[in-house]
Protein backbone atom coordinates (compact mmCIF):
# COMPACT_ATOMS: atom_id res chain seq x y z
CA UNK A 1 0.00 0.00 0.00
CA UNK A 2 2.96 2.32 0.49
CA UNK A 3 5.57 2.72 -2.22
CA UNK A 4 6.83 6.30 -1.90
CA UNK A 5 7.26 8.19 1.37
CA UNK A 6 7.65 11.97 1.59
CA UNK A 7 9.57 12.94 4.73
CA UNK A 8 8.06 16.18 6.02
CA UNK A 9 10.91 17.12 8.31
CA UNK A 10 14.61 17.98 8.47
CA UNK A 11 17.79 17.21 10.40
CA UNK A 12 18.62 13.90 12.01
CA UNK A 13 15.05 12.60 12.07
CA UNK A 14 14.65 13.07 8.31
CA UNK A 15 17.85 11.11 7.77
CA UNK A 16 16.78 8.43 10.24
CA UNK A 17 13.40 7.91 8.48
CA UNK A 18 15.10 7.81 5.07
CA UNK A 19 17.42 5.04 6.21
CA UNK A 20 14.57 2.78 7.27
CA UNK A 21 12.66 3.51 4.06
CA UNK A 22 15.71 2.57 2.00
CA UNK A 23 16.08 -0.69 3.95
CA UNK A 24 12.42 -1.47 3.27
CA UNK A 25 12.79 -0.72 -0.44
CA UNK A 26 10.55 2.35 -0.32
CA UNK A 27 11.16 5.36 -2.55
CA UNK A 28 11.75 8.56 -0.55
CA UNK A 29 11.15 12.26 -1.14
CA UNK A 30 13.06 14.76 1.02
CA UNK A 31 11.64 18.26 1.32
CA UNK A 32 13.81 21.15 2.44
CA UNK A 33 13.91 24.89 2.96
CA UNK A 34 16.46 27.04 1.17
CA UNK A 35 18.51 27.02 4.40
CA UNK A 36 18.74 23.20 4.23
CA UNK A 37 19.67 22.90 0.57
CA UNK A 38 22.27 20.12 0.30
CA UNK A 39 21.26 18.58 3.64
CA UNK A 40 22.53 15.09 4.49
CA UNK A 41 19.14 13.48 3.83
CA UNK A 42 19.41 14.51 0.17
CA UNK A 43 22.18 11.94 -0.26
CA UNK A 44 19.80 9.11 0.69
CA UNK A 45 16.53 10.37 -0.78
CA UNK A 46 15.46 9.45 -4.30
CA UNK A 47 14.24 12.98 -4.92
CA UNK A 48 14.34 16.35 -3.16
CA UNK A 49 11.91 19.26 -3.30
CA UNK A 50 12.44 22.81 -2.03
CA UNK A 51 9.31 23.93 -0.17
CA UNK A 52 10.19 27.49 0.80
CA UNK A 53 12.49 29.95 2.56
CA UNK A 54 14.12 29.37 6.01
CA UNK A 55 11.28 30.42 8.35
CA UNK A 56 9.44 27.25 9.37
CA UNK A 57 6.04 28.84 8.73
CA UNK A 58 7.02 29.30 5.10
CA UNK A 59 8.49 25.82 4.64
CA UNK A 60 8.25 22.94 7.13
CA UNK A 61 4.90 24.21 8.45
CA UNK A 62 3.59 25.11 4.99
CA UNK A 63 0.89 22.48 4.48
CA UNK A 64 -0.06 23.43 0.88
CA UNK A 65 3.61 23.34 -0.20
CA UNK A 66 4.15 19.90 1.33
CA UNK A 67 0.95 18.45 -0.14
CA UNK A 68 1.83 19.87 -3.54
CA UNK A 69 5.30 18.29 -3.29
CA UNK A 70 3.70 14.94 -2.43
CA UNK A 71 1.39 15.04 -5.44
CA UNK A 72 4.13 16.24 -7.79
CA UNK A 73 6.47 13.41 -6.80
CA UNK A 74 3.89 10.65 -6.57
CA UNK A 75 4.24 10.14 -2.81
CA UNK A 76 1.48 7.99 -1.37
CA UNK A 77 2.51 8.48 2.28
CA UNK A 78 3.96 11.26 4.43
CA UNK A 79 6.09 10.61 7.50
CA UNK A 80 6.10 13.76 9.66
CA UNK A 81 8.95 12.81 12.03
CA UNK A 82 8.65 14.78 15.26
CA UNK A 83 8.04 18.48 15.79
CA UNK A 84 6.75 20.71 12.97
CA UNK A 85 3.52 19.12 11.63
CA UNK A 86 3.85 15.75 13.36
CA UNK A 87 0.94 16.41 15.75
CA UNK A 88 -1.01 18.82 13.58
CA UNK A 89 -4.52 17.44 13.19
CA UNK A 90 -5.28 19.77 10.29
CA UNK A 91 -2.29 18.37 8.37
CA UNK A 92 -3.36 14.78 9.06
CA UNK A 93 -6.88 15.68 7.93
CA UNK A 94 -5.66 17.25 4.69
CA UNK A 95 -3.56 14.15 3.98
CA UNK A 96 -6.65 11.97 4.44
CA UNK A 97 -8.71 14.24 2.14
CA UNK A 98 -5.98 14.17 -0.51
CA UNK A 99 -5.67 10.39 -0.47
CA UNK A 100 -2.22 10.41 1.13
CA UNK A 101 -1.39 8.06 4.01
CA UNK A 102 -0.42 10.03 7.10
CA UNK A 103 2.03 8.00 9.19
CA UNK A 104 0.37 8.60 12.53
CA UNK A 105 -2.99 8.34 14.29
CA UNK A 106 -6.27 9.48 12.66
CA UNK A 107 -6.84 13.21 12.51
CA UNK A 108 -9.87 13.19 14.82
CA UNK A 109 -8.05 11.33 17.57
CA UNK A 110 -4.98 13.52 17.16
CA UNK A 111 -7.15 16.60 17.56
CA UNK A 112 -8.65 15.27 20.81
CA UNK A 113 -5.33 14.18 22.29
CA UNK A 114 -3.51 17.30 21.08
CA UNK A 115 -5.79 19.37 23.29
CA UNK A 116 -4.09 18.70 26.62
CA UNK A 117 -7.18 19.49 28.68
CA UNK A 118 -9.39 17.22 26.57
CA UNK A 119 -6.72 14.51 26.74
CA UNK A 120 -6.83 14.65 30.54
CA UNK A 121 -10.60 14.16 30.43
CA UNK A 122 -10.33 11.27 27.97
CA UNK A 123 -7.61 9.51 29.93
CA UNK A 124 -9.42 9.98 33.21
CA UNK A 125 -12.40 8.21 31.62
CA UNK A 126 -10.01 5.37 30.73
CA UNK A 127 -8.96 5.03 34.35
CA UNK A 128 -5.60 6.79 34.26
CA UNK A 129 -4.87 8.74 37.48
CA UNK A 130 -4.53 12.52 37.16
CA UNK A 131 -2.94 15.16 39.35
CA UNK A 132 -5.58 17.44 40.90
CA UNK A 133 -6.47 20.17 38.42
CA UNK A 134 -8.76 21.17 35.58
CA UNK A 135 -10.09 18.81 32.92
CA UNK A 136 -11.00 21.71 30.64
CA UNK A 137 -9.52 25.08 29.77
CA UNK A 138 -9.53 27.67 32.56
CA UNK A 139 -11.07 30.73 30.93
CA UNK A 140 -10.65 33.48 33.54
CA UNK A 141 -8.35 34.68 36.31
CA UNK A 142 -11.24 34.20 38.72
CA UNK A 143 -11.61 30.61 37.58
CA UNK A 144 -7.88 30.04 38.03
CA UNK A 145 -7.99 31.53 41.52
CA UNK A 146 -10.96 29.41 42.57
CA UNK A 147 -9.31 26.22 41.25
CA UNK A 148 -5.98 27.05 42.92
CA UNK A 149 -7.81 27.43 46.23
CA UNK A 150 -9.09 23.88 45.88
CA UNK A 151 -5.94 22.10 44.67
CA UNK A 152 -3.31 24.12 46.56
CA UNK A 153 0.22 25.26 45.71
CA UNK A 154 2.60 24.76 44.04
CA UNK A 155 0.75 24.42 40.78
CA UNK A 156 1.60 24.68 37.11
CA UNK A 157 -0.21 26.63 34.38
CA UNK A 158 0.06 24.87 31.00
CA UNK A 159 -0.92 25.69 27.43
CA UNK A 160 -3.73 23.47 26.15
CA UNK A 161 -1.95 23.28 22.78
CA UNK A 162 1.52 23.06 24.32
CA UNK A 163 4.29 20.61 23.63
CA UNK A 164 8.04 20.16 23.68
CA UNK A 165 8.26 21.63 27.17
CA UNK A 166 6.97 25.02 26.04
CA UNK A 167 4.00 26.97 27.33
CA UNK A 168 4.05 26.37 31.09
CA UNK A 169 4.77 28.29 34.28
CA UNK A 170 5.16 27.11 37.86
CA UNK A 171 3.30 29.10 40.54
CA UNK A 172 4.29 28.71 44.18
CA UNK A 173 2.28 31.50 45.82
CA UNK A 174 -1.20 32.92 45.31
CA UNK A 175 0.24 36.40 44.71
CA UNK A 176 1.95 35.16 41.53
CA UNK A 177 -1.01 33.34 39.98
CA UNK A 178 -2.60 36.15 37.98
CA UNK A 179 0.69 37.18 36.35
CA UNK A 180 1.58 33.57 35.50
CA UNK A 181 -1.90 32.94 34.12
CA UNK A 182 -1.83 36.00 31.87
CA UNK A 183 1.76 35.42 30.71
CA UNK A 184 1.11 31.78 29.89
CA UNK A 185 -1.99 32.68 27.89
CA UNK A 186 -0.09 35.33 25.94
CA UNK A 187 2.85 33.03 25.27
CA UNK A 188 0.55 30.18 24.22
CA UNK A 189 -1.25 32.45 21.77
CA UNK A 190 2.03 33.65 20.30
CA UNK A 191 3.67 30.21 20.00
CA UNK A 192 0.73 27.88 19.31
CA UNK A 193 -1.97 30.23 18.03
CA UNK A 194 -4.17 29.04 20.92
CA UNK A 195 -4.20 30.99 24.18
CA UNK A 196 -6.18 28.49 26.26
CA UNK A 197 -4.54 27.12 29.41
CA UNK A 198 -5.25 24.54 32.08
CA UNK A 199 -3.95 24.12 35.63
CA UNK A 200 -2.76 21.15 37.67
CA UNK A 201 -0.91 20.52 40.91
CA UNK A 202 2.88 20.64 40.55
CA UNK A 203 5.18 17.99 42.03
CA UNK A 204 8.55 19.32 43.15
CA UNK A 205 10.13 15.89 43.56
CA UNK A 206 9.05 13.84 40.56
CA UNK A 207 10.36 11.55 37.89
CA UNK A 208 9.25 11.93 34.28
CA UNK A 209 8.42 8.46 32.95
CA UNK A 210 6.91 7.61 29.59
CA UNK A 211 5.47 4.44 28.06
CA UNK A 212 6.05 3.64 24.38
CA UNK A 213 2.92 2.12 22.83
CA UNK A 214 2.31 0.56 19.41
CA UNK A 215 -1.27 -0.03 18.27
CA UNK A 216 -2.49 -1.32 14.92
CA UNK A 217 -5.80 -0.70 13.20
CA UNK A 218 -7.10 -4.16 14.09
CA UNK A 219 -7.55 -3.76 17.84
CA UNK A 220 -4.14 -4.96 19.00
CA UNK A 221 -1.66 -2.95 21.09
CA UNK A 222 1.51 -3.50 23.10
CA UNK A 223 3.86 -1.36 25.12
CA UNK A 224 7.61 -1.53 24.61
CA UNK A 225 8.62 -0.70 28.16
CA UNK A 226 9.25 2.65 29.82
CA UNK A 227 11.76 5.47 29.44
CA UNK A 228 12.98 7.79 32.18
CA UNK A 229 13.25 11.38 30.94
CA UNK A 230 13.86 13.16 34.25
CA UNK A 231 17.07 14.98 33.22
CA UNK A 232 15.59 18.16 31.73
CA UNK A 233 16.21 21.83 31.30
CA UNK A 234 13.18 24.15 31.03
CA UNK A 235 10.93 21.05 30.90
CA UNK A 236 12.83 19.82 27.81
CA UNK A 237 14.66 16.50 27.91
CA UNK A 238 18.45 16.11 27.80
CA UNK A 239 19.03 12.48 28.85
CA UNK A 240 16.66 9.53 28.42
CA UNK A 241 17.12 5.93 29.45
CA UNK A 242 15.42 2.57 29.65
CA UNK A 243 14.53 0.71 31.79
CA UNK A 244 13.49 3.21 34.47
CA UNK A 245 16.09 2.98 37.26
CA UNK A 246 15.38 3.10 40.98
CA UNK A 247 11.64 2.46 40.63
CA UNK A 248 9.75 -0.69 41.56
CA UNK A 249 9.35 -2.70 38.31
CA UNK A 250 5.81 -3.56 39.38
CA UNK A 251 4.89 0.14 39.29
CA UNK A 252 6.40 0.54 35.82
CA UNK A 253 4.59 -2.60 34.63
CA UNK A 254 1.29 -1.22 35.93
CA UNK A 255 1.91 2.02 34.03
CA UNK A 256 2.53 0.07 30.84
CA UNK A 257 -0.62 -2.00 31.22
CA UNK A 258 -2.65 1.14 31.97
CA UNK A 259 -1.27 2.91 28.88
CA UNK A 260 -2.18 -0.03 26.63
CA UNK A 261 -5.72 -0.18 28.06
CA UNK A 262 -6.13 3.55 27.49
CA UNK A 263 -4.77 3.33 23.93
CA UNK A 264 -7.23 0.56 23.08
CA UNK A 265 -10.03 2.41 24.85
CA UNK A 266 -9.71 5.51 22.66
CA UNK A 267 -8.95 3.60 19.45
CA UNK A 268 -5.34 4.73 19.13
CA UNK A 269 -3.46 3.69 15.96
CA UNK A 270 0.30 4.01 15.40
CA UNK A 271 3.23 4.77 17.66
CA UNK A 272 2.33 6.86 20.69
CA UNK A 273 3.88 7.82 23.98
CA UNK A 274 1.92 8.08 27.23
CA UNK A 275 3.74 10.44 29.58
CA UNK A 276 3.49 10.30 33.37
CA UNK A 277 4.85 12.01 36.45
CA UNK A 278 5.98 9.62 39.16
CA UNK A 279 5.83 11.01 42.70
CA UNK A 280 9.17 10.16 44.30
CA UNK A 281 7.68 10.46 47.78
CA UNK A 282 4.62 8.23 47.39
CA UNK A 283 5.33 6.11 44.33
CA UNK A 284 2.07 7.26 42.77
CA UNK A 285 1.98 8.00 39.05
CA UNK A 286 -0.13 10.54 37.19
CA UNK A 287 -0.98 10.95 33.51
CA UNK A 288 0.35 14.09 31.79
CA UNK A 289 -0.19 13.79 28.04
CA UNK A 290 -0.07 11.59 24.94
CA UNK A 291 2.45 12.34 22.21
CA UNK A 292 0.90 11.19 18.92
CA UNK A 293 4.22 10.74 17.11
CA UNK A 294 7.67 9.26 17.19
CA UNK A 295 9.67 10.62 20.14
CA UNK A 296 13.16 12.09 19.90
CA UNK A 297 14.26 9.45 22.40
CA UNK A 298 12.86 6.44 20.51
CA UNK A 299 16.38 4.98 19.87
CA UNK A 300 16.75 3.80 23.48
CA UNK A 301 13.66 1.64 23.06
CA UNK A 302 15.00 0.30 19.78
CA UNK A 303 18.31 -0.59 21.42
CA UNK A 304 16.73 -2.80 24.10
CA UNK A 305 13.92 -4.34 22.03
CA UNK A 306 15.59 -4.79 18.64
CA UNK A 307 12.55 -3.22 16.95
CA UNK A 308 12.78 -0.50 14.29
CA UNK A 309 10.01 1.90 15.39
CA UNK A 310 9.91 3.73 12.06
CA UNK A 311 9.41 0.41 10.29
CA UNK A 312 6.65 -0.44 12.75
CA UNK A 313 4.99 2.93 12.08
CA UNK A 314 5.08 2.30 8.33
CA UNK A 315 3.70 -1.23 8.69
CA UNK A 316 0.82 0.01 10.83
CA UNK A 317 0.13 2.91 8.45
CA UNK A 318 -0.01 0.38 5.58
CA UNK A 319 -2.76 -1.48 7.42
CA UNK A 320 -0.73 -4.44 8.65
CA UNK A 321 -1.27 -6.18 11.97
CA UNK A 322 1.35 -5.94 14.69
CA UNK A 323 1.85 -9.68 14.46
CA UNK A 324 3.09 -10.05 18.03
CA UNK A 325 1.73 -9.70 21.54
CA UNK A 326 2.92 -8.32 24.86
CA UNK A 327 4.57 -11.61 25.82
CA UNK A 328 6.77 -11.35 22.71
CA UNK A 329 8.26 -8.01 23.79
CA UNK A 330 11.39 -8.79 25.81
CA UNK A 331 13.61 -5.73 26.40
CA UNK A 332 17.20 -6.61 27.26
CA UNK A 333 19.92 -4.58 28.95
CA UNK A 334 20.05 -0.82 29.44
CA UNK A 335 20.20 2.02 26.92
CA UNK A 336 20.91 5.72 27.48
CA UNK A 337 20.55 8.66 25.07
CA UNK A 338 22.22 12.07 25.41
CA UNK A 339 21.09 14.99 23.26
CA UNK A 340 24.00 17.02 21.92
CA UNK A 341 22.55 20.48 21.37
CA UNK A 342 24.24 23.60 20.05
CA UNK A 343 23.63 25.38 23.35
CA UNK A 344 25.76 26.93 26.06
CA UNK A 345 24.86 25.51 29.50
CA UNK A 346 26.92 28.25 31.14
CA UNK A 347 24.59 30.87 29.66
CA UNK A 348 21.26 29.30 30.45
CA UNK A 349 21.39 26.90 27.49
CA UNK A 350 21.39 29.76 25.01
CA UNK A 351 21.51 28.42 21.41
CA UNK A 352 24.85 28.84 19.62
CA UNK A 353 24.17 28.60 15.88
CA UNK A 354 27.01 29.02 13.41
CA UNK A 355 29.64 27.13 11.43
CA UNK A 356 31.03 23.84 12.72
CA UNK A 357 34.70 23.72 11.78
CA UNK A 358 35.30 20.25 13.20
CA UNK A 359 32.86 17.47 13.99
CA UNK A 360 33.83 14.00 15.16
CA UNK A 361 31.29 11.47 16.44
CA UNK A 362 32.09 8.75 18.98
CA UNK A 363 32.17 5.08 18.06
CA UNK A 364 32.85 1.64 19.42
CA UNK A 365 30.71 -1.37 20.34
CA UNK A 366 27.06 -0.63 21.15
CA UNK A 367 27.36 3.09 20.41
CA UNK A 368 24.85 4.68 18.03
CA UNK A 369 24.96 8.27 16.80
CA UNK A 370 21.97 9.79 15.00
CA UNK A 371 23.12 13.03 13.39
CA UNK A 372 22.89 15.09 10.22
CA UNK A 373 25.87 17.37 10.87
CA UNK A 374 29.45 17.24 9.65
CA UNK A 375 32.56 19.41 9.57
CA UNK A 376 31.80 22.72 7.82
CA UNK A 377 28.08 22.30 8.50
CA UNK A 378 26.37 25.58 9.35
CA UNK A 379 23.86 25.30 12.20
CA UNK A 380 20.85 27.45 11.23
CA UNK A 381 19.41 29.85 13.77
CA UNK A 382 15.91 29.23 12.40
CA UNK A 383 15.48 25.70 13.78
CA UNK A 384 15.93 23.48 16.81
CA UNK A 385 19.47 23.31 18.21
CA UNK A 386 19.75 19.50 18.22
CA UNK A 387 23.00 18.37 16.55
CA UNK A 388 23.19 14.69 17.43
CA UNK A 389 21.80 11.97 19.64
CA UNK A 390 24.43 9.73 21.22
CA UNK A 391 22.94 6.41 22.30
CA UNK A 392 24.65 3.51 24.05
CA UNK A 393 23.62 0.03 25.14
CA UNK A 394 25.11 -2.19 27.84
CA UNK A 395 24.09 -5.19 29.87
CA UNK A 396 23.37 -3.04 32.95
CA UNK A 397 23.08 0.61 33.96
CA UNK A 398 26.56 1.14 35.48
CA UNK A 399 28.14 -0.23 32.31
CA UNK A 400 25.89 1.94 30.15
CA UNK A 401 26.79 5.07 32.16
CA UNK A 402 30.48 4.25 31.75
CA UNK A 403 30.11 3.69 28.02
CA UNK A 404 28.19 6.96 27.62
CA UNK A 405 30.87 8.85 29.55
CA UNK A 406 33.48 7.59 27.11
CA UNK A 407 31.29 8.44 24.12
CA UNK A 408 30.68 12.01 25.33
CA UNK A 409 34.41 12.50 25.92
CA UNK A 410 35.05 11.41 22.31
CA UNK A 411 32.44 13.81 20.88
CA UNK A 412 34.09 16.80 19.18
CA UNK A 413 32.16 19.86 17.97
CA UNK A 414 34.23 22.96 17.33
CA UNK A 415 33.43 26.24 15.63
CA UNK A 416 33.53 30.02 16.19
CA UNK A 417 31.33 30.75 19.21
CA UNK A 418 30.08 27.16 19.22
CA UNK A 419 29.16 25.51 22.53
CA UNK A 420 27.37 22.21 23.10
CA UNK A 421 25.76 20.26 25.90
CA UNK A 422 28.24 17.33 25.65
CA UNK A 423 30.59 18.26 28.52
CA UNK A 424 27.68 19.30 30.75
CA UNK A 425 25.94 15.96 30.22
CA UNK A 426 29.19 14.25 31.20
CA UNK A 427 28.94 16.13 34.50
CA UNK A 428 25.37 14.92 34.97
CA UNK A 429 26.50 11.32 34.55
CA UNK A 430 29.05 11.86 37.32
CA UNK A 431 26.47 13.26 39.75
CA UNK A 432 25.90 10.87 42.69
CA UNK A 433 22.14 11.42 42.49
CA UNK A 434 22.09 10.30 38.85
CA UNK A 435 24.42 7.37 39.45
CA UNK A 436 22.21 6.10 42.28
CA UNK A 437 18.95 6.89 40.41
CA UNK A 438 17.76 9.18 43.21
CA UNK A 439 17.52 12.21 40.90
CA UNK A 440 14.35 13.94 39.74
CA UNK A 441 13.33 16.62 37.28
CA UNK A 442 15.06 19.35 39.32
CA UNK A 443 18.57 17.90 38.88
CA UNK A 444 19.72 20.14 36.02
CA UNK A 445 18.44 23.27 37.77
CA UNK A 446 20.72 22.47 40.71
CA UNK A 447 23.78 22.17 38.44
CA UNK A 448 23.52 25.43 36.50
Amino acid sequence: MIGTVLIANRGEIALRVARTCRRLGLRTIAVHSTADRGAAVAELADETVCIGPPPAKASYLNIPAIIEAAHRTGADAIHPGYGFLSENAEFAEVCEEEGIVFVGPPAGLMRSLGDKATARELMSAQGLPLLPGSTSAVETVAGATELAGRIGYPLIVKAVAGGGGRGMRIVREAADLETAYRETRAAAQAVFGDGRVYIERYLDSARHVEIQVLADGHGDAVHLGARDCSVQRRHQKLIEETPVPGVDPAVVSAMGEAAVRAALGVGYVGAGTFEFLLDAATGGYYFMEVNCRLQVEHPVTEMVTGLDLVAEQLRIAAGERLGYGQADVAPRGCAIECRINAEDPERGFTPTPGRIVEFSAPGGPFVRVDTHVHSEYRVPAAYDSLLAKVVVWAEDRPAAIGRMGTALAETVVRGPGMATTAAFLGRVLDEPAFATATHDTSLVGRLV
